[in-house]
């Protein structure tokens, strides 16, 4: 079995929202440590950001957050919620002979869910990285958590991985 990492979206103007139950600073210190997790195993990690299509311009803070990206690093930059529609993901994930994604990242309910629902319909085995993600409100969240992501895969915490 091969795991790839997926984080979704850790750009500054998304860190800096108001997010529950985890703050945007949290997530973004698990991430960065489940992405060392994965590189010093020779696992793929996959950093995805979003761009809004159709302006001259995208907002300050659309790139990555600072230090994140690493030689090596599979990016994609997607213009929908999810990370597959309009991008080579799928294709990079089964050179790579990925079997199992691993998601995290922001936000719970749009880029991460999105993206998990579209990599199950590609055949993937999901994980959600739970405590690494974080909502607009944490009862959505929390419903996410508790509701949907077990119909979709395993859910665990970062300390799974390290």
């Amino acid at each position: 079995m091969t795991s790839a990492l997926i984080l979704v979206d850790l750009m500054p103007r998304i860190i800096a929202l108001p997010l529950a139950p985890h703050s945007g600073d949290e997530v973004l210190a698990r991430c960065g440590a489940l992405a060392r997790s994965f590189r010093a195993n020779g696992q793929p990690v996959v950093l995805v950001r979003v761009e809004r299509p159709n302006v001259a311009e995208q907002p300050p803070g659309s790139d990555f957050a600072d230090g994140l990206v690493h030689d090596g690093d599979i990016v994609v930059v997607k213009r929908t919620i999810g990370a597959f529609y309009g991008t080579d993901l799928d294709e990079q994930l089964r050179e790579l002979g990925v079997d199992t994604v691993v998601l995290a990242g922001l936000v719970t309910t749009m880029g991460v869910e999105s993206t998990a629902r579209a990599a199950a319909d590609h055949g993937y085995e999901l994980e959600f990285v739970v405590d690494a993600m974080s909502g607009l409100a944490a009862d959505e969240h929390e419903f996410a958590v508790e509701r949907h992501f077990p119909r979709f895969g395993e859910v665990r915490n970062a300390a799974d991985y390290s």
